[in-house]
């Protein structure tokens, strides 16, 4: 934990956001884009998570 890309974030979101940005990462949810991120289900979908990162005010 600590604060990374403008926010406080663990290493795994961290990792996380910095692969998704650096590789232009595109995901696609199969659900419908609403899906709950937390610890547990935070592997779940990719697509959701990187929005979450975006709306908690990650950056590059």
């Amino acid at each position: 934990s600590g604060y990374h890309y403008g926010v406080s974030a663990c290493e795994g979101c961290k990792g996380f956001f910095r692969r998704s940005i650096q590789k232009n990462m595109v995901y696609t949810c199969h659900r419908d884009k609403n899906c709950i991120i937390n610890k547990v289900t935070r592997n779940r979908c990719q697509y959701c998570r990187l929005q979450k990162c975006f709306e908690v005010g990650m950056s590059k």
